[in-house]
């Protein structure tokens, strides 16, 4: 009987942990044109499409005439080619809202709900220097900064933060940067 209730109070507890994981929560508000420009990967989570990226990853964002963002990612490969994929961002909401998507398809496909992908961002410094993205399932994150390393104390305190919003910083991978 104690084994049981013992079996019971621990799988209370962890759907608990679970339950206030609740909802990815996003910074109040973004300020799109201020976070145009350059982004340096610091961090991410691994993830199938950056596979052959070897180093010196880095997004660029700029905003275009219709409101919508060009995002253009690079990064070096083993044999030392740099890869450059563009596409295209977009707001979801509201003028300042952080929830964003992004689609790498032809513009051509961009009536497919699908081909969007979801970038959240979940934290941001005040002067726009560091920042995590993720989406709602908690699947991806990267951790930007506008120079190709950061203040190590400044990233801890932003993992730690990132690990009460229930992201899991075991899966984390540090992105080599050359300078």
């Amino acid at each position: 009987m104690k084994s049981l209730l013992l079996k019971i109070m621990l799988s209370s507890l962890a759907l608990t942990a679970v339950a206030n994981e609740g909802e990815l929560r996003t910074i109040p508000a973004l300020d799109v044109p201020r976070y145009m420009g350059t982004w340096y990967e610091i961090a991410k989570y691994p993830n199938r499409f950056q596979k052959k990226c070897l180093k010196d990853t880095r997004a660029d964002y700029a905003l275009l005439a219709n409101g919508a963002v060009q995002v253009t990612n690079r990064c070096t490969l083993d044999n030392g080619e740099v890869d450059v994929v563009v596409g295209a961002g977009r707001q979801v909401g509201e003028a300042r809202s952080p929830k964003l998507e992004v689609r790498f398809a032809p513009e051509w496909l961009s009536f497919i709900p699908w081909v969007w992908g979801n970038y959240w961002v979940i934290d941001l410094d005040p002067e726009y220097q560091l920042v995590a993205v993720s989406e709602p399932k908690r699947e991806y994150l990267w951790i930007l900064a506008r120079t190709p390393t950061v203040n190590p104390r400044a990233y801890e305190e932003l993992v730690a933060r990132l690990a009460k919003q229930g992201l899991d910083s075991r899966k984390i991978v540090l992105t080599r940067q050359q300078n």
